[in-house]
């Protein structure tokens, strides 16, 4: 029997306030989101600081951040608008972690994910854990 991860236990994701604790107040976030996402498009230069940038764990950085911060903003108000943002951005990681797994830190693989309402327990999986690493990508 095919079984579906579709509770925090099953995916093994901390609870929110867990996954989300070291992570910038939302205002910040949702700044460093949008010029992560300016960069991204061409809009805005990338910081020449540093080393070159993996063009997919950049990728990755950013759907992670944006669904982690749709998700969040989705727990402080649980409204209709907010809920589909969290769990289309959530679709987004799961669609791209599919296609390349190799950063994929947490216990349960998006392969598991089947489920709508289990995506967005994946992206606090996931945050935890690339919080964790040092959060590789940025």
């Amino acid at each position: 029997m095919d079984v579906t991860p579709n509770s925090r236990e099953d995916i093994g994701a901390p609870p929110a306030h867990e996954a989300y604790a070291n992570g910038p107040d939302l205002r910040r976030e949702m700044h460093q989101v949008l010029a992560l996402g300016a960069q991204r498009d061409g809009r805005q230069a990338r910081p020449v600081t540093g080393p070159p940038v993996d063009a997919t764990a950049a990728e990755r950085a950013w759907l992670l951040r944006r669904a982690a911060l749709m998700d969040r903003m989705a727990l402080d108000d649980p409204g209709p608008g907010p809920v589909a943002a969290a769990a289309e951005t959530a679709e987004q990681l799961v669609l791209h972690d599919r296609r390349h797994p190799d950063p994929v830190a947490g216990p349960l693989h998006p392969d598991a994910i089947t489920l709508a309402s289990s995506r967005r327990l994946y992206v606090r999986q996931e945050y935890a854990a690339w919080a964790a690493a040092g959060r590789p990508g940025t």
